[in-house]
């Protein structure tokens, strides 16, 4: 059974909101054989990314980064796992203040020094999430998790 793992940072409740529409649309009915595994940044390891098929990450972006907690993932997990999880598919959400750029463009270039695949587009909010930016982000988390359905 394919896992998809999500990695998030969830200091607020805008983050929370985002969270949890990913996490629904990744567990929603029509999508099966997908073992979904939640990792706060802070505690996701080297060994549940190897374990994973594919990724889900979300940040805020904190004084135009991405959050300290998943900068931390991505140097407890880089070199471990860089080898070993080249092409895997992966999708991301930020959520700032006024600018998410600087959080974006560190994404990007982690992902991209890791070899990972974007299953399909950034979900980016400034502000509080309106009902299209959690739609935005339930449809972030079906669209991997479906990836990864495809496939097993």
């Amino acid at each position: 059974m394919p896992t998809l793992l999500i990695v998030h940072h969830t200091p607020s409740p805008n983050c929370q909101a985002m969270f949890e529409a990913v996490v629904s649309g990744a567990t929603t009915p029509e999508i099966e054989g997908v073992r979904v595994v939640r990792r706060a940044a802070l505690s996701a390891t080297a060994s549940d990314v190897l374990e994973a098929d594919g990724y889900l990450l979300g940040t805020p972006a904190n004084l135009g980064y991405m959050s300290g907690a998943l900068k931390h993932f991505f140097d407890q997990v880089y070199y471990p796992c860089l080898d070993e999880t080249r092409g895997r598919p992966f999708g991301y959400y930020v959520h700032g203040g006024n600018d998410v750029t600087g959080a974006v463009r560190a994404i990007e270039a982690l992902t991209t020094g890791l070899g990972w695949r974007r299953a399909t587009e950034a979900v980016t909010v400034t502000g509080e999430p309106g009902k299209g930016d959690v739609q935005a982000c339930w449809e972030l988390g079906a669209t991997v998790a479906a990836g990864l359905m495809a496939g097993a």
